[in-house]
């Protein structure tokens, strides 16, 4: 029987109920790490905090986690239990001495807009690290991927601007092309 196959009763925390199957209480206790780091890159950025730390730390935090990844492969539900609380402890260590060593979190300005074709939002952020911050969160695009974006348009936008200084780009069409004419041979 797989876990998806499992109904859980309502109110009952699996971690903590003794007559919960296996599969579920170690899943419970995984969700329940994920939600600290999850917490911790969203304050940190995406891989950021372990580099943050020295290197003592950083091995110690590696080695919790190459503990609790044997602990997953071994399904033992007390083994997965102890490197659990272990590695929420590793998370807690790493922000505590990145904070005391005057890091400080990520704190990306993000600029939203709505896409005027079909209302969906979209954010814009600077960096590809302030884009992990707020990934979760909605369909980011770095200036970067703008710039990219700007480019694959063509020269025509770029000498439009550059021609009329403060003019706003409403839209952009592509003329049609003529199949029976095909394109003009450039020699």
């Amino acid at each position: 029987m797989t876990t998806s196959s499992l109904r859980r009763a309502p109110g009952i925390d699996p971690a903590n109920d003794p007559g919960a199957p296996p599969e579920y209480v170690i899943q419970a206790m995984v969700d329940g790490l994920d939600q600290t780091a999850q917490a911790m890159e969203r304050k940190w950025g995406i891989d950021r905090l372990r580099l943050l730390v020295g290197d003592l730390l950083r091995a110690k935090f590696d080695a919790q986690k190459d503990k609790l990844d044997a602990a997953l492969s071994s399904r033992s539900e007390a083994y997965v239990r102890i490197h659990a609380e272990g590695m929420k402890r590793a998370w807690a260590v790493l922000d505590k001495a990145a904070s005391e060593a005057g890091h400080k979190p990520l704190s990306p300005e993000v600029w939203e807009c709505v896409l005027p074709t079909n209302g969906e939002v979209v954010a814009i952020v600077r960096t590809e690290a302030d884009a992990h911050h707020v990934c979760r969160e909605a369909k980011v695009f770095t200036l970067a991927e703008i710039a990219r974006l700007i480019e694959s348009l063509g020269r025509t936008v770029l000498e439009t601007k550059r021609a009329f200084p403060g003019a706003e780009i409403t839209r952009i069409s592509k003329p049609e092309i003529d199949w029976e004419r095909g394109d003009p041979i450039p020699f």
